[in-house]
Protein backbone atom coordinates (compact mmCIF):
# COMPACT_ATOMS: atom_id res chain seq x y z
CA UNK A 1 0.00 0.00 0.00
CA UNK A 2 1.41 3.05 -1.07
CA UNK A 3 0.86 5.99 1.79
CA UNK A 4 -0.78 9.49 0.35
CA UNK A 5 2.34 12.05 1.41
CA UNK A 6 0.75 15.68 1.25
CA UNK A 7 4.10 18.00 0.17
CA UNK A 8 5.26 20.43 2.92
CA UNK A 9 5.18 24.10 3.38
CA UNK A 10 7.99 26.10 3.30
CA UNK A 11 7.20 29.05 5.73
CA UNK A 12 9.46 32.03 5.99
CA UNK A 13 10.40 34.47 8.96
CA UNK A 14 9.92 37.97 8.99
CA UNK A 15 13.48 38.68 9.01
CA UNK A 16 13.88 36.09 5.87
CA UNK A 17 11.16 38.38 3.88
CA UNK A 18 12.83 41.55 4.86
CA UNK A 19 16.43 39.54 3.60
CA UNK A 20 14.27 38.92 0.53
CA UNK A 21 13.29 42.81 -0.24
CA UNK A 22 16.75 44.08 0.35
CA UNK A 23 18.24 41.00 -2.19
CA UNK A 24 16.12 42.64 -4.66
CA UNK A 25 14.25 39.43 -4.96
CA UNK A 26 10.77 41.28 -5.41
CA UNK A 27 10.03 44.05 -8.37
CA UNK A 28 10.51 47.15 -7.04
CA UNK A 29 6.96 47.71 -7.24
CA UNK A 30 5.44 44.06 -6.20
CA UNK A 31 2.81 44.40 -4.25
CA UNK A 32 3.13 41.16 -1.51
CA UNK A 33 2.15 40.90 2.33
CA UNK A 34 3.79 38.04 4.33
CA UNK A 35 0.74 35.66 5.99
CA UNK A 36 1.51 33.19 8.53
CA UNK A 37 4.74 32.44 6.70
CA UNK A 38 3.17 32.64 3.19
CA UNK A 39 3.67 35.91 0.45
CA UNK A 40 1.02 36.57 -0.71
CA UNK A 41 0.17 39.29 -4.26
CA UNK A 42 -1.80 42.19 -3.05
CA UNK A 43 -4.96 43.19 -5.71
CA UNK A 44 -4.16 46.26 -7.20
CA UNK A 45 -5.79 48.94 -5.65
CA UNK A 46 -8.71 50.25 -8.34
CA UNK A 47 -10.33 53.41 -7.82
CA UNK A 48 -13.62 52.53 -5.67
CA UNK A 49 -10.98 50.96 -3.11
CA UNK A 50 -8.73 54.07 -3.29
CA UNK A 51 -11.67 56.30 -2.59
CA UNK A 52 -12.93 54.58 0.17
CA UNK A 53 -9.24 54.55 2.02
CA UNK A 54 -9.27 58.27 1.53
CA UNK A 55 -12.61 58.83 3.44
CA UNK A 56 -11.91 56.96 6.09
CA UNK A 57 -8.70 58.82 7.29
CA UNK A 58 -10.85 61.97 6.24
CA UNK A 59 -13.30 60.94 8.77
CA UNK A 60 -10.76 59.53 11.52
CA UNK A 61 -8.37 62.90 11.24
CA UNK A 62 -10.97 63.72 14.10
CA UNK A 63 -9.33 61.65 16.40
CA UNK A 64 -5.44 62.58 15.52
CA UNK A 65 -4.74 63.77 18.94
CA UNK A 66 -5.63 60.31 20.81
CA UNK A 67 -4.68 57.72 17.18
CA UNK A 68 -2.12 57.59 14.72
CA UNK A 69 -3.89 56.57 12.05
CA UNK A 70 -1.61 53.99 9.83
CA UNK A 71 -2.34 53.84 6.41
CA UNK A 72 -0.91 51.03 3.62
CA UNK A 73 1.86 50.00 5.90
CA UNK A 74 2.61 46.98 7.97
CA UNK A 75 2.25 45.77 11.11
CA UNK A 76 4.53 43.02 12.91
CA UNK A 77 2.67 40.34 13.65
CA UNK A 78 5.00 37.07 14.77
CA UNK A 79 4.86 35.36 11.43
CA UNK A 80 2.97 38.03 9.44
CA UNK A 81 3.48 41.02 8.18
CA UNK A 82 0.03 42.23 6.76
CA UNK A 83 -0.52 45.51 5.20
CA UNK A 84 -4.16 46.67 6.43
CA UNK A 85 -5.76 49.56 4.32
CA UNK A 86 -6.07 51.16 7.27
CA UNK A 87 -4.97 50.95 10.86
CA UNK A 88 -5.90 52.86 14.18
CA UNK A 89 -2.80 52.49 16.65
CA UNK A 90 -2.17 53.58 19.78
CA UNK A 91 -0.24 57.04 20.24
CA UNK A 92 3.63 56.68 19.93
CA UNK A 93 6.42 57.15 17.32
CA UNK A 94 6.89 54.06 14.97
CA UNK A 95 9.99 55.52 13.25
CA UNK A 96 12.34 52.44 14.54
CA UNK A 97 9.82 49.48 14.81
CA UNK A 98 6.54 48.47 13.36
CA UNK A 99 3.46 48.15 15.37
CA UNK A 100 2.63 45.02 16.82
CA UNK A 101 -0.54 43.79 18.19
CA UNK A 102 -0.23 45.40 21.13
CA UNK A 103 -0.12 48.44 19.24
CA UNK A 104 -3.58 47.86 17.38
CA UNK A 105 -6.62 49.19 18.18
CA UNK A 106 -8.88 48.84 14.75
CA UNK A 107 -7.48 47.35 11.60
CA UNK A 108 -9.94 47.72 8.43
CA UNK A 109 -9.77 46.22 5.68
CA UNK A 110 -11.42 47.64 1.99
CA UNK A 111 -12.42 44.88 -0.31
CA UNK A 112 -14.01 45.66 -3.84
CA UNK A 113 -12.38 42.24 -5.68
CA UNK A 114 -10.52 40.99 -2.60
CA UNK A 115 -13.62 39.87 -0.12
CA UNK A 116 -13.01 36.04 -0.07
CA UNK A 117 -9.36 36.33 0.91
CA UNK A 118 -9.75 39.03 3.22
CA UNK A 119 -12.48 36.98 5.41
CA UNK A 120 -11.17 33.88 4.93
CA UNK A 121 -7.60 34.21 4.93
CA UNK A 122 -6.45 37.65 6.73
CA UNK A 123 -9.09 38.49 9.54
CA UNK A 124 -8.77 35.01 11.05
CA UNK A 125 -5.38 35.49 11.58
CA UNK A 126 -5.95 39.32 13.02
CA UNK A 127 -8.35 37.52 15.61
CA UNK A 128 -5.80 34.78 16.26
CA UNK A 129 -2.96 37.42 17.09
CA UNK A 130 -5.88 39.40 19.34
CA UNK A 131 -6.27 42.44 17.57
CA UNK A 132 -9.21 43.60 19.47
CA UNK A 133 -11.47 45.12 16.28
CA UNK A 134 -11.58 44.49 12.47
CA UNK A 135 -13.54 46.58 9.89
CA UNK A 136 -14.14 44.72 6.78
CA UNK A 137 -15.50 47.45 4.26
CA UNK A 138 -17.51 45.99 1.32
CA UNK A 139 -17.23 48.94 -1.41
CA UNK A 140 -19.72 47.19 -3.81
CA UNK A 141 -22.40 46.08 -1.65
CA UNK A 142 -21.68 49.32 0.74
CA UNK A 143 -21.66 47.98 4.40
CA UNK A 144 -18.86 47.08 6.90
CA UNK A 145 -18.23 43.45 8.45
CA UNK A 146 -17.00 44.34 12.03
CA UNK A 147 -15.14 41.57 13.85
CA UNK A 148 -14.98 41.80 17.68
CA UNK A 149 -14.14 39.47 20.65
CA UNK A 150 -10.59 37.85 19.06
CA UNK A 151 -10.08 34.45 19.90
CA UNK A 152 -8.07 31.37 19.19
CA UNK A 153 -10.09 30.55 15.86
CA UNK A 154 -10.60 34.21 14.72
CA UNK A 155 -13.47 36.65 15.96
CA UNK A 156 -16.49 35.57 18.35
CA UNK A 157 -18.72 38.28 17.44
CA UNK A 158 -19.63 39.47 14.11
CA UNK A 159 -21.75 42.34 13.09
CA UNK A 160 -23.09 43.42 10.04
CA UNK A 161 -24.00 47.27 9.33
CA UNK A 162 -25.09 48.88 6.00
CA UNK A 163 -24.90 52.35 4.63
CA UNK A 164 -27.55 54.05 7.05
CA UNK A 165 -25.93 52.47 9.72
CA UNK A 166 -23.66 54.54 12.37
CA UNK A 167 -20.90 52.92 14.11
CA UNK A 168 -18.07 53.78 16.23
CA UNK A 169 -14.66 51.77 17.60
CA UNK A 170 -14.81 50.22 20.40
CA UNK A 171 -11.58 52.62 21.21
CA UNK A 172 -13.05 55.72 20.10
CA UNK A 173 -16.77 55.31 20.85
CA UNK A 174 -17.13 58.80 21.01
CA UNK A 175 -16.10 58.61 16.65
CA UNK A 176 -19.49 57.61 15.72
CA UNK A 177 -19.13 57.36 11.64
CA UNK A 178 -22.39 57.02 9.61
CA UNK A 179 -21.29 54.54 7.41
CA UNK A 180 -23.16 56.71 3.88
CA UNK A 181 -20.48 59.61 4.53
CA UNK A 182 -17.46 56.31 3.52
CA UNK A 183 -19.60 56.69 0.44
CA UNK A 184 -20.70 59.75 -0.38
CA UNK A 185 -19.52 61.96 -3.23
Amino acid sequence: MNAIIEPRRHRITIEEYHQMGEAGIFDEDARIELLEGELFDMAPIGSKHANTVARLVHLFYAAKDSVVVWVQNPIALASSEPEPDVALLKPGNYWDHLPTVDDALLLIEVADSSMQYDREKKIPVYGRYGIPETWLVDVNARQVEIYREPSPSGYRTVLMRGEEDCIAPLALPELEITLGEIWRP
